[in-house]
């Protein structure tokens, strides 16, 4: 990511309704560590997202904003071209509102931007709400990893969606975009 690319990521804000998505900032953490402790048995901490903030160039991460509120987040590590997205959460008050999509969907738009051609993620086997988002998404999966989650032993499915900047990519986005906005 270039001196640019952080000008124009720092600019960048995508608002679907009332929701807002804003790069995350110290100012969201207590909310964040708040949402992450509620739903993982091992979460991370304040430090830690604070470590992954400080890595501006690797690493992208964004906050769904409500008004004031803080509905969820998410991140991005950037490694070569590809893209893995290192957490998508949703506060449980706001499950199934349209959030997790729209955090997504803000990831995979900005991805080709930063050099992006292919992202991938870890899901957790039991959890298939997320999967199928995922599979909206055009994440398809590759692979298990057994106990991958050691807090509970559970195995996390590997997916990724490839050609992330393609026409075709794009155009899967935009009718999810246009599903969103229906909602609304």
């Amino acid at each position: 990511m270039t001196k640019d690319d952080h000008s124009a990521d720092a600019e960048y804000e995508h608002v679907l309704g009332a929701v807002r998505i804003v790069r995350m900032r110290r100012r969201h953490l207590r909310s964040v560590v708040r949402i992450e402790e509620e739903c993982y048995p091992r979460p991370w901490s304040a430090a830690l997202f604070l470590s992954e903030l400080a890595q501006r160039a690797t690493r992208r991460y964004m906050v769904a904003t409500i008004g004031p509120m803080v509905a969820g987040y998410s991140g991005l590590m950037l490694v070569d071209d590809e893209g893995h997205v290192t957490t998508l959460t949703v506060d449980p008050p706001w499950h199934r509102q349209g959030i997790g999509a729209t955090l997504l969907l803000d990831l995979a738009r900005v991805a080709p931007s930063l050099g992006v051609r292919n992202l991938t993620l870890e899901v957790r086997t039991g959890n298939t709400g997320a999967q199928a988002l995922y599979d909206e998404f055009g994440f398809a999966p590759v692979g298990v990893r057994r106990n991958y989650y050691a807090e509970t032993g559970e195995d996390a499915i590997v997916m990724w969606a490839n050609d992330v900047g393609s026409e075709r990519y794009a155009a899967r986005l935009d009718a999810i975009e246009a599903r969103l906005a229906a909602r609304r």
